[in-house]
C-alpha cells in the first residue's frame, strides 16, 4: 500500500427501494429537501 494514502472519513445512508419507480421518487424527494451529493445505484 502507498504510504501517501490519506483516509477521509465519510458517512452515508442506504435506502433499499422496492422498485425503480420508488427509487426515482425518493431521489427526487431528497433533492427537494436540499441534499446535494446524491448517488443512484442499481445492483
Amino acid at each position: 500500500m502507498s504510504k501517501n494514502f490519506t483516509y477521509k472519513e465519510q458517512h452515508a445512508v442506504i435506502v433499499k427501494c422496492s422498485s425503480e419507480e420508488e427509487q426515482k421518487q425518493i431521489f427526487e424527494k431528497l433533492k427537494e429537501m436540499g441534499f446535494k451529493d446524491l448517488k443512484v445505484v442499481s445492483v
